[in-house]
């Protein structure tokens, strides 16, 4: 395919491609030049910075004096595997959500950890049957704790994690969240969630860049974990114990990623909190799906389960549609797409986080139909899977 009459490419304010995708994000110029000095991991300035981020990323879940943020070196992956090691004893057994490959993961981390789990798996279109959780509930006693996902990205899908909460406060589980693409954007309140903890990370709607995941844990809870983890390096209570003796890391932490994370979050703070970060994505995910629509494009999700984090959509039913074409032709022009994750239908994904608004979503959607118009995809008729 050849792309010799279309426009300009499209670039973020440092000249990047933008990155319409679930994370690493496309992240604003401050954020990137906060990492162009060097810190001393051990200087009192860097740990005061550290510090206000772990102080703040608690505020965000409404955590209070009962939650304390422990941070984890390396991705997202790495705070849920803490997590999910350090607060689940070897006699533990887990009720495990899954409807995506996120929610498939963590059970792949608590058989290597050679933790129980039991599973209640729907289509990745689909959230857990709240009534089948209770069943399982009811019937499995030894289960000990219910760990879901609160977006899952492979579709997009808002997972209902207030009901599935008060499960577990009914009848007196440990209730772990992966809160990775959610965390910033969607409303979170640990207490009233009865959360023991929720793992997110720095490079999703925070907008700051990889490298750090950090996991909001319930004081109380997290206090009897001494002893659980599988790992040194992923051994939350350790990590926690040496902060609050020290305020330091136990190994050498990702110090340009957290001074950056720092920046990102008092712009975060600036834009409004989560109400003003939730609210331009939401307005991204409108803009994209109405686009999109438009264009004969199909969203797997209903609007109802749709989260403002990510959108999945059909392939296109066109003989001249060709998604490697199509994903080169918008790369070409400055915007990254996703591709698909699912078993359920031939997908692929467009994000709608990180520093976009209006404009780039637009300029999205215009880079979409021209890359359309070369293919000869033009029969609107013909083009909804």
């Amino acid at each position: 395919m050849t792309h010799s009459t279309h426009s300009k490419p499209a670039a973020s304010e440092t000249g990047d491609p933008f990155l319409l995708t679930p994370g690493p994000l496309t992240t604003s110029r401050t954020v990137k030049a906060a990492m162009v000095h060097d810190w001393g991991s051990r200087d009192a300035s860097f740990i005061a910075i550290n510090k206000a981020v772990l102080t703040r990323l608690c505020e965000i879940a409404n955590g209070g004096g009962d939650y304390v943020t422990v941070p984890m070196q390396g991705s997202g992956t790495f705070a849920v595997e803490a997590m999910l090691t350090s607060f689940v004893p070897p006699t533990g057994k887990v009720l495990v959500l899954i409807n995506g490959a996120y929610g498939r993961r963590a059970k792949r981390i608590l058989e290597i950890a050679g933790r129980e789990t039991v599973v209640h798996e729907t289509a990745e279109d689909t959230p857990p049957d709240l009534n089948e959780v209770e069943a399982i509930l009811k019937a499995t006693p030894s289960i000990t704790h219910i760990f879901t996902i609160h977006c899952e990205t492979t579709s997009g899908i808002l997972n209902p994690i207030v009901q599935i909460g008060a499960l577990a406060a009914k009848y007196r589980k440990g209730y772990l969240i992966d809160s990775m693409s959610a965390f910033g954007a969607l409303p979170l309140d640990a207490r009233a969630l009865h959360v023991d903890a929720l793992a997110a990370s720095s490079n999703k709607c925070i907008e700051g860049v990889p490298g750090l995941g950090f996991v909001v844990c319930r004081r109380a809870a997290l206090g009897a974990c001494k002893g659980n983890a599988t790992t040194l390096v992923l051994d939350l209570h350790d990590q926690w114990a040496n902060f609050e003796k020290t305020g330091q890391y136990r190994f050498t932490p990702p110090i340009h990623v957290i001074v950056a994370f720092h920046q990102a979050l008092e712009e975060f703070t600036a834009e409004g909190g989560v109400a003003g970060r939730g609210g331009r994505y939401q307005s991204n995910c409108r803009i994209l799906l109405e686009g999109m629509t438009a264009l004969g494009f199909k969203p797997l999700l209903a609007p109802h389960l749709q989260a403002p984090i990510i959108v999945t959509f059909h392939m296109m039913n066109h003989p001249r549609f060709i998604f490697q074409d199509f994903y080169d032709g918008l790369k070409d022009r400055g915007f990254i797409i996703y591709p698909g994750k699912l078993t359920v239908a031939d997908s692929f994904r467009i994000g709608c986080i990180g520093r976009l608004g209006e404009k780039e979503m637009r300029g999205a959607l215009a880079a979409v139909r021209e890359v359309l118009q070369e293919m000869g995809v033009t029969d609107s008729a013909t083009r909804a899977a």
